[in-house]
C-alpha cells in the first residue's frame, strides 16, 4: 500500500517548496498517495479559519504530514497555526537535528547536535490576561507528565542513534520550582538509560557555549520556549534555517516542517530553498521506515551542496527552486 501522506502548502513561498519537496522525494520511487489540506493565512481567506477542522481531521487520518512554512501575525491577528497543530494534536516533541552541510561554510564544520523540544507547554500555553490596563501576566505552565515524556523522548532519541549524552538545558536557578522540576524529572529518567550520559546546563551558558565550541553538545532537551530559542540558533551553526529540518512528533502522528519563514517578498518567483523541506521529508522517510529513500534522499542533497552547482541565492548561487531540485533529482537517478 502506498504511504498516505497530507502536504500543507502554507502561505508565501511554502507551496513552492513543498512542490519541490514532492517531486524530490517521488524520485526516491516509493509509493506516495499524496493529498493536500489548507493552513495559515491562505485558510482564514478562504475558509475563515487558519486551521480548518477538515485539515486537523486530515492529518490524524494520514500516515504523516509534510507542512510548508504558515503565516503568523505578530501581537495581533490569529493564533500561530504551528502552536495550534502541536497542542490540538498532542505533537509533544520537537525534534531539530543540527548537522554541517557539504559546501554551506560556516564556522564550525562538525556540527552534529540535536535539540529536543517541548512542544505544548510552558509560556506557549497561551495562558495570557490583563491584570489590570498596561499589566499583563502570562502563565508558564510546566508539568511532571509533560516533562517525563519529553525527557523519555530524548533519550530514547539517543538511543536510537546511538548518541552518547543527553543535557537537560534548564533556569533551576532562578525558577526553582518549574524549571527545578523539569530538571529533577529529567534527572530521574535519566536512571533508566545508564548507558547514556546525562548532565544539565543553565540556558544562557548553554547559548554561550553553543557559539563556542558546539561539538560540546550532543542531544539537548528543554522546555518549551528555550527549545524554540536555542533550535534556531543551533539552526544557525550549520547554514541557517533555510538547511535545517524539523519533524513535531507525538504518540501517534508527526507532522514535518519547514521552520523558516513564508519569505513573501521571493514568492511566486521560483527563488526559494526547498533544502530545509527536503530534509524535512527525509526525517518523514525514517519515521516511515524507508530507510533507503531517506538516506537517498539526504545523500542527494548533500552532493548537490556539496559540488557548489545549482545553489539558489540564499546559498550564494543564481540557481532557481526547480533548477536545485533537478539537480537533486538528477543525483538520485544517477545513484539507481
Amino acid at each position: 500500500m502506498p504511504h498516505s501522506i497530507v502536504t500543507i502548502p502554507g502561505d508565501g513561498i511554502g507551496p513552492e517548496v513543498v512542490a519541490a519537496a514532492r517531486q524530490i522525494i517521488d524520485a526516491s520511487g516509493i509509493e506516495i498517495s499524496w493529498s493536500e489540506a489548507p493552513a495559515g493565512q491562505v485558510a482564514l481567506d478562504e475558509h475563515g479559519d487558519p486551521l480548518p477542522p477538515a485539515t486537523l481531521e486530515a492529518v490524524q487520518k494520514a500516515d504523516a504530514t509534510l507542512k510548508g512554512p504558515t503565516a503568523t501575525p505578530k501581537g495581533v491577528g490569529f493564533r500561530s497555526v504551528n502552536v495550534a497543530l502541536r497542542q490540538q494534536l498532542n505533537l509533544y516533541a520537537n525534534y531539530r537535528p543540527a548537522r554541517s552541510l557539504p559546501g554551506i561554510k560556516t564556522r564550525f564544520e562538525d556540527v552534529d547536535l540535536i535539540v529536543i523540544r517541548e512542544n505544548t507547554e510552558g509560556l506557549y500555553s497561551g495562558l495570557e490576561h490583563t491584570v489590570v490596563p498596561g499589566v499583563v501576566e502570562s502563565l508558564r505552565v510546566i508539568t511532571l507528565k509533560a516533562s517525563q515524556r519529553i525527557a523519555r523522548f530524548a533519550f530514547e532519541t539517543a538511543q536510537r542513534q546511538g548518541r552518547q549524552r543527553v543535557t537537560c538545558v534548564h533556569k533551576a536557578n532562578i525558577l526553582k520550582l518549574s524549571d527545578g522540576l523539569f530538571l529533577d524529572t529529567c534527572r530521574e529518567v535519566a536512571k533508566e538509560f545508564p548507558e547514556i550520559g546525562f548532565d544539565d546546563c543553565i540556558v544562557d551558558a548553554a547559548a554561550m557555549r553553543l557559539v563556542s565550541d558546539p561539538q560540546a553538545f550532543d542531544v539537548l532537551v528543554m522546555e518549551n520556549l528555550f527549545g524554540d530559542i536555542l533550535s534556531d540558533l543551533t539552526s544557525g551553526l550549520v547554514g541557517g534555517l533555510g538547511v535545517t529540518p524539523s519533524a513535531n512528533v507525538g504518540d501517534e502522528l508527526a507532522v514535518f516542517e519547514a521552520v523558516h519563514g513564508t519569505a513573501p517578498d521571493i514568492a511566486g518567483r521560483g527563488l526559494a530553498n526547498p533544502t530545509a523541506l527536503v530534509l524535512s521529508g527525509v526525517l518523514m522517510l525514517r519515521f516511515l521506515g524507508e530507510r533507503e529513500a531517506a538516506d537517498g534522499v539526504e545523500q542527494a542533497v548533500r552532493t548537490v551542496l556539496g559540488r557548489g552547482e545549482a545553489l539558489t541565492g540564499d546559498l550564494g548561487g543564481d540557481a532557481s527552486t526547480q533548477e536545485f531540485s533537478q539537480a537533486v533529482i538528477s543525483v538520485l537517478e544517477s545513484a539507481e
